[in-house]
């Protein structure tokens, strides 16, 4: 019995939000429009740039833009959902910290070791596609890397390391220990050159469209749009990485659910757009390489459109890389500061005021996947523990709405329980479809996850302890009880 009210306990959402106002933690400096761009900065990169032809190739055919309008409707439902949180609890950690004050300390573990791995997985995936663009632009001039390091083992001979995907990797973790507003112009600055980019690709390619491109429009059966959804949910979910910045927003109860349906609204229009006309221009079994838009115009005798989208592709990715570690680094954070992990990482660098020790720690472990691992086999393990939060959080809007309707919320998801509903069953459907590699890795990783949670953090969050001396006058005197944002 007392196990099981240990795993239950949740933080109070009274609580959480006077954690985002007390002093002496971020620096709240970014508006609605810098948290788009954050968003969008999740949203748009290596899904339009890389994973539209491949997965057009490999699985779903010009039936790509299917795949991407499937796996948005399950964003969309969860966006509203996680809209309708991030007006209520507006700091840092997201869907775990959301977790935390509806479903309990071991659910919140749960979702926030899952998505450590998550974001970590996207931001290797995406080191991977800026590299080979970058390769790609250096081509035109007659610059290329010695093959040993340009590109993972296995894929392709004489192949050692993707030297450029780690340098990649490594440097957005070295830009996100400076102030945030440095990285949030800079990710807005690149969020503006990719859409001009995608906008480019859209109306240079229009008169180029083939009808008969387009069939058969389902080559692999909708099976394979269906598993082609599960491969690209990634690119149509990183407008929750600007939820993990809510503690740095100057207004997050009003401009953070703004930016999360905003991002959301205009990644998912040009992915569409964007998928129907690359099938379009060029035959979709055509695409299966790491840089396909741009090899598709160079094809069409556009050379100058290969090399302003490689130019941008390698630009805009980028800040996707930015975006996952800001949001992976923030999640540490959270889960350091509430005791379930050392309260080492938690200390916020003492000029920057960011949580430098996880993002530097977490830019060299995705440095090193996206140096030896191919990009198809890192993007298969991504999904899963984005699905489970997606679970988990619609899971608890509904929750919520019946055991707290007195709640402030500055946001309202519409339809409750039907929205949330839609976004729980979509979510399942496309774990569904997730190769059964994906999963023995996943469990692996929970495995790992859950024995940390039963051996370390149970006894040692802030919750814990502060449960197990309530009412006492004075707890004893413990480093982990200590605030991690004490500059003594």
């Amino acid at each position: 019995m007392k196990l099981s009210s240990s795993l239950l306990r949740a933080k109070s959402i009274e609580s959480l939000q006077a954690e985002a106002d007390r002093p002496g933690g971020f620096r709240r400096v970014l508006g609605v429009w810098q948290l788009t761009g954050i968003g969008l900065g999740g949203l748009i990169g290596v899904g339009i740039f890389v994973l539209t032809g491949v997965v057009a190739a490999t699985q779903a055919g010009p039936g790509v833009a299917l795949s991407f309008l499937i796996a948005g409707v399950a964003s969309a439902a969860a966006a509203l959902s996680y809209a309708e949180f991030a007006g209520m609890i507006p700091v840092a950690g997201s869907a775990y910290t959301y977790a935390y004050a509806v479903l309990g300390e071991l659910a919140a573990w749960i979702i926030g070791w899952d998505l450590l791995l998550e974001y970590a997985l996207v931001v290797a995936v995406v080191a991977i596609g800026w590299s080979a663009y970058l390769q790609a632009l250096l081509a035109q001039f007659g610059l290329a890397l010695p093959d040993w390091a340009s590109g993972a083992p296995g894929t392709a001979p004489g192949r050692a390391v993707d030297l450029f995907a780690a340098l990649g990797a490594l440097g957005v973790a070295g830009l996100l220990t400076l102030r945030i507003e440095l990285g949030a112009r800079f990710n807005t600055a690149m969020v503006i050159v990719k859409i001009a980019a995608a906008l480019l690709v859209i109306v240079a390619g229009i008169p180029y469209v083939r009808v008969e491109n387009w069939t058969p429009f389902m080559p692999f059966g909708f099976s394979g749009v269906a598993q082609g959804a599960a491969v690209v949910f990634f690119a149509v979910f990183g407008y929750d990485t600007l939820t993990t910045a809510a503690e740095e927003a100057r207004a997050p109860q009003r401009d953070v659910p703004r930016a999360v349906l905003l991002s959301l609204v205009v990644a998912l229009t040009l992915y569409i757009a964007m998928s129907l006309v690359l099938t379009g221009v060029v035959r979709y079994d055509t695409l299966d390489n790491p840089a396909p838009v741009a090899t598709a115009f160079t094809s069409l005798g556009l050379p100058w459109v290969a090399f302003v989208v490689s130019l941008a592709a390698v630009a805009g990715i980028a800040s996707v890389m930015l975006a996952f570690l800001l949001a992976c680094a923030r999640i540490w954070f959270a889960m350091s500061r509430d005791g379930l992990l050392p309260a080492w990482f938690a200390k916020l660098h003492p000029r920057f005021l960011t949580p430098y020790r996880p993002t530097l720690i977490a830019g060299a472990l995705t440095a090193l996947v996206a140096a030896l691992y191919p990009i198809k086999e890192v993007a298969e393990l991504v999904n899963i523990g984005t699905l489970s939060a997606f679970v988990v959080i619609c899971s608890a809007i509904i929750v919520l709405r019946r055991t707290r309707p007195d709640l402030k919320r500055s946001f309202r998801a519409p339809f409750v329980p039907f929205t949330p509903l839609v976004g729980i069953g979509f979510s399942l459907w496309l774990l569904s479809r997730l190769p059964a590699v994906a999963w023995e890795r996943f469990a692996i990783w929970m495995a790992i996850g859950l024995a940390i949670y039963f051996l370390y953090s149970r006894r040692r969050s802030r919750l814990a302890e502060e449960t197990k001396y309530d009412g006492a006058k004075q707890a004893p005197s413990k480093p982990y009880l200590r605030d991690p944002l004490r500059k003594d």
